[in-house]
Formats: structure tokens, sequence, C-alpha cells
């Protein structure tokens, strides 16, 4: 990145200057170690995320996907996403990621205040931001952007005029989060030093959760998951292989994998540092630094996690298919008679006012999971 922003907890460091040639060549080793290990697979999509992939040169992103194209099968619509800063000389860069064959860009907006920008760290402005958009919408058929609300001295009005703004560049994919000081962080080290005044109360944020639901929804915009808002046909595909338990393999610093190999299901991590990645890579020919099977109660568990995250909630039938374990009916039973928690067609899901409660939600139907044989 070209400089850390105050909330990030992300894997993102900034770098005067980046080889890009040895990073190539690095990916493209990762993906050929990668391939010879899983075999032929159908590849759905790839995600440039993490730090600021448009900080890269588009031959850069074009050497990284002829390396999956040289070792997979890219399905017919496939998504290639890359998430883009909003500046003019990142934009700049587009046309040369279209041609490299990204497909959808995720632009990191933030805020629509140049007075809060500021204070998020960003380094571009409103009127940039703008700019940028209409440069990619008329270069990319799907294009996203984030905002954050719950910021230092914003009200309940300052937040529905912003999304309100946003809705009207006609936007069909948003990502919308609630601002959290995260350990580690700047922001974390001036709330410690009682020196990050401003942010809303609880009940505030709460009011914010539900405007945004209200808004986006009336205008097309549906929450398919607790954070992100898309025209139907338009959410993330790539997120949604998270959030629905699929496989995917991690490739970078930092980066997480799940996969199947030989009848269970794996965890992998990459070495975090850049550095000790490029080294490990190239001494050892692979980037991993955990490689670890995952307990059938681990799968159920992040199956859990993730899968209450969307708005068709996760299939019960499937959970203790892959995993063998299902949750105590009269846990289920509890959460339905309070209303947080739907059941229909063997799935269960999160109800409107269960979402805002659901880190509780998933802890209560983890701590109830039991062997589907006993």
């Amino acid at each position: 990145c070209q400089s850390k922003c105050p909330y990030c907890d992300f894997n993102s460091h900034v770098a005067d200057r980046v080889d890009q040639t040895v990073w190539a060549e690095a990916f493209e080793s990762e993906i050929e170690r990668a391939a010879s290990e899983l075999g032929p697979r159908l590849v759905a999509s790839v995600y440039f995320g993490g730090g600021t992939p448009s900080l890269m040169h588009p031959e850069t992103v074009d050497r990284i996907l002829s390396a999956v194209r040289k070792h997979w099968v890219l399905r017919n619509d496939v998504e290639i996403t890359l998430e883009a800063n909003p500046s003019s000389v990142e934009a700049g860069r587009f046309n040369g990621y279209k041609a490299a064959g990204v497909n959808r860009v995720s632009m990191g907006f933030q805020a629509l205040n140049d007075h809060d920008l500021r204070a998020l760290g960003r380094l571009h402005d409103v009127a940039t931001a703008i700019r940028s958009l209409h440069t990619a919408r008329s270069i990319f058929d799907r294009v996203s952007f984030d905002l954050i609300y719950a910021r230092q001295d914003q009200s309940l009005s300052d937040w529905s005029n912003e999304l309100t703004r946003a809705l009207e560049f006609d936007p069909t994919h948003l990502s919308l989060y609630q601002l959290t000081i995260e350990d580690g962080t700047a922001f974390a080290k001036r709330f410690a030093a009682g020196a990050l005044r401003g942010l809303p109360a609880e009940d505030l944020t709460v009011d914010m959760y539900e405007l945004t639901q209200d808004i986006c929804s009336d205008r097309g915009l549906l929450a398919y998951e607790v954070s992100n808002h898309a025209v139907p046909g338009f959410e993330s595909r790539h997120n949604l292989i998270y959030w629905n338990g699929g496989e995917y393999v991690g490739i970078g610093p930092g980066a997480h994998g799940r996969l199947s190999m030989s009848g269970s299901r794996v965890a992998t991590e990459s070495e975090t540092l850049p550095e000790a990645w490029l080294q490990s890579v190239k001494e050892r020919r692979n980037g991993e630094s955990i490689r670890a099977t995952m307990t059938a109660l681990e799968w159920a568990e992040e199956l859990l996690i993730m899968g209450l995250r969307i708005n068709q909630g996760v299939d019960l039938s499937t959970l203790t298919e892959l995993t063998g374990y299902k949750i105590r009916a009269s846990c289920l039973e509890s959460l339905r008679q309070l209303e947080l928690v739907g059941t229909k067609d063997h799935k269960v899901c999160a109800s409107k006012s269960g979402r805002l409660l659901l880190n509780a939600i998933i802890r209560d139907l983890a701590n109830n999971l039991t062997y589907a044989g006993t």
C-alpha cells in the first residue's frame, strides 16, 4: 500500500519500491506448485485482494492470470475481481487490467466526505473517487465500491444522506461496513488513549445498520450477506465461495486456503511478511507456513460461521453429510421461538433481528453441535 489506513488490520504493508518481475515469478511458481498438488480443477473465480492490488502493473496481473490459465481450466463465466483504490493513477491502469482478463473491480471509497476520508487516512478525495468510478464503469460491466459507516461524529441523517448519494450512482453491488476498532491498529491505540472521540453509541450503530437495510432494499440492492448488498445476479461469486464453504487456493503473503485433499478438508496459511514469503518461495518453492487437516468439528463450526452470514443460511443436510455433525433440535427450536433464526427446506438462517446478534447465535449453534451417529 502507499499508506497504512489507521482502521486496517489486514496484512498490508507500505513499500517505496517493489520489483514486480520478482513477484510475478514467485506467483507463477506458487500457482504451478498448487496445480501440481491439486491436479485438474475448474476455476470459477480469481480474486486480487488485500493491500492495494491496483498498484500492480497490468503486466504482472497478466502473468498471474496466464499462469492460472496454463494450469487450470477457467469457467466460461469466470469472475476475475481486482480491488482498487479510487485514484487517477490506478484508474489509468484499468484498460490494461481488462486486457489481462479482469472483469470486475471493487473500489475502496470508504466515505463520500472529504473530512472523513482524511480522518480515515485515505489518500483520495471524493471528486477523485467519483471520476475513478466513472472510468471503471466505462471499462467494466461489474463495479462495486465500499463505504464505512458509524464513523466519528457521524449522525443517522449524515449516513442516510451519504448512502442516498451513493445510490444515485446506480451501483449493482455495495459493501457497507460498520467501523470497528481492531486490535493492533492505529485507531485501537488512539481509542485506548482516549483520543478517538465521537464514535457513535451502540444504539445509534444499530439504527444505522437497520437504516442501511431499508434504504438498500428499497433501491433493489438486497442484503445477500451481512455487509454486502447487490442487485440480484450481481453478487460477488468469489466471496460466496467462502461463505458457502467452497474450495479456494490462497496464493501470496498472508493468504489462506481451504482445499479438499485425500478425502479431508485442509486449511492452509502463507507466510505473512512479504519478504519472508518471497524467500520461502525462492528457497523451498513453497510459500505456505501452515497446512493443517481440519477436524470434522472444526469444519462444521466454520460452515456455521461462514454460512450464517448469507441470507440463504446453512443447509443442515449438507452440514451433516460433509462433517457428520448436526445441531441439537432443542437449540434450533429455542432460537426459532425467540425469532432469531428461521428454518425452511433443511436450512437455518438468521432472521432480520437475528443478524444484529449474529455472533451470539453462531456461538450458541456451535456449542450445540453433536455427532449425528450418536
